[in-house]
This record gives structure tokens, sequence and C-alpha cells, in this order.
């Protein structure tokens, strides 16, 4: 691309017809992604240390009762969440489409001898294995799945765990969702950042699609160098409390409750994220 392509874009996008190219298993991508990860200046890409262990204290005392469970970590990362959680005597696979961030996981619970394993794969293609305690898929990552996608990963997800076993969902809500379309078109000089170690401009702007309630935020990158532009996008599909309850039934899932974050937190007000459980029913 150049500069001419971005005046000619297409405005607006169509929903998910370019919001499904962020390049998460390149490698150079992914190790300025894992570097967002691992940061404790932000909770831009992964939580700072103290909120993740905080959120497996939850997961460990009140979900598995602190019960050793056989738990599959979708968007696993580098196993922040995983390994901590085979610390407390869990049996854990987690499964991301990140090289740099699976080779930091497998090395953390190589080094610790940790019950962990880890798939570079991407989620609607791997397969998940079976008899799980637990699935979880958290920090937002469902939405980023078209309607269709989002459905495969439930069914396949359902289909991996034991009867009885809980799914744990971390989801953004729609003001979120809604917000992101919304957010004003920004610019901004870098020497480097996520999409690239060279100095650059990045052009950010975002789209609502209100019949379909997706929003789709596009990224410019233009090198400072020789001008050439990159583009990337991703959407972002918005539910309603109840939508969420209704998609989660109709893919065979019972007992479904809503938490205000994954602390257990049962507060009403205003927040980024709500955290879902629901149960696999005996089959």
């Amino acid at each position: 691309m150049n500069l001419i392509d971005i005046i000619n874009r297409k405005v607006p996008p169509t929903p998910w017809e370019e919001g499904d190219n962020i390049p998460w298993n390149d490698i150079e991508f992914s190790q300025r992604m894992l570097r967002e990860h691992l940061s404790q200046e932000h909770d831009a890409a992964s939580r700072r240390f103290t909120t993740i262990n905080h959120h497996v204290g939850w997961i460990h005392c009140d979900l598995l009762v602190e019960k050793p469970s056989h738990i599959l970590d979708l968007g696993c990362g580098p196993g922040l969440y995983t390994n901590r959680l085979a610390e407390l005597g869990h049996t854990c696979i987690g499964i991301d489409f990140s090289p740099a961030s699976i080779q930091f996981a497998r090395q953390t619970a190589l080094s610790k001898n940790l019950a962990c394993s880890y798939l570079e794969q991407d989620l609607r293609l791997a397969d998940y294995g079976s008899d799980y305690d637990l699935v979880m898929l958290i920090y937002g990552e469902f939405n980023v799945f078209s309607p269709q996608d989002a459905g495969l990963v439930l069914d396949k997800a359902f289909q991996a765990l034991k009867p009885g076993g809980l799914l744990l969902l971390e989801v953004h809500t729609f003001d979120t969702v809604w917000q992101i379309g919304h957010d004003a078109s920004t610019w901004s000089a870098r020497q480097s950042g996520l999409f690239s170690n060279q100095p650059h401009l990045l052009l950010e702007e975002g789209f609502w699609d209100e019949q379909s309630s997706v929003a789709t935020r596009r990224y410019y990158v233009v090198d400072a160098a020789t001008g050439t532009v990159s583009s990337y996008a991703a959407s972002y599909q918005a539910y309603t409390v109840e939508e969420y309850r209704l998609l989660l039934e109709q893919h065979g899932y019972n007992d479904v409750r809503f938490f205000l974050d994954l602390s257990g937190g049962m507060e009403t007000g205003p927040q980024d994220f709500i955290a879902l459980v629901a149960r696999k029913g005996a089959v």
C-alpha cells in the first residue's frame, strides 16, 4: 500500500471483511507482543502479575474448590495463568497462535517442572483434546471471533469438557465494543511499536456497524524511511448480557452465571469486561 490507498480506502468497512488480519503468528510481531504481555507498566496485553495472581486465586478456590483439575486455556498467551494454576496442583494445556508467547510459556513450565503443555495453533483449527474440568477463554478474546467462528469455538470447548465441566469466558461488555467503534481517529509518531521496530506513523480509525453490532478498528503503519503503508484491522462482535446467555444455551451449556470480573465480583456498574461461567450438563 501507499498513501493514496489510504485516501481511497473503503469507508465504512464491511465487518469481518478485513477485520481478521492482525499478524499474531508472525515471529517478529509475536516477539513485540510478548514484551507487552510481560510489561508491568500497563494492562494492555496481559494484566499486571498482582492482578493475575488474584484472578488465579479465585479460579482455584471458587471455581475449582481447590481440587486438582485438568484445565484448557484457549488463547493462553505466555502462560501467565496456566503456569500459576499448575503451581497450585492443576494440570494445564494452553493453546495460542503466537510463537514467541508459546515459547516463553514452554520455557517457564520446563524451568519450574510444571504439569503444563502448550500448542502453537489457531483456536479455530486446533484439536482441543478432551476430559477437561475447566476450559477458559479470557481477556475479551471471544469477541474477536465472527459469530460463526465463536460458535465453532464454543462447540469445540463443549466437546472437550467432561460432563459437568465448566466453561469460563471473560468477555467485553456491549458498551466496550460500541466504544471501540466510536473512538476518534488518531495518529502518532513512534520510534518503534507493536506493528514495527522501525520509526513510523501509526494511524488508527474505528467504525461501528449498527446492524450487526460489530466494531472494526483499522491500523495504518507508515514507514518513516520509505513511506510504505501496511494495514491491519480487527473486528469485535458486541453482545448484550442476554445474548451471551442465549448463545451459551444454544450451544448446550447451562447454569450460566455472570460476574463483574475474574475475582467473582457481582456488583453492578460500568466495566470493560464481565466473566461468565457455564456448565456442560450431563450427557
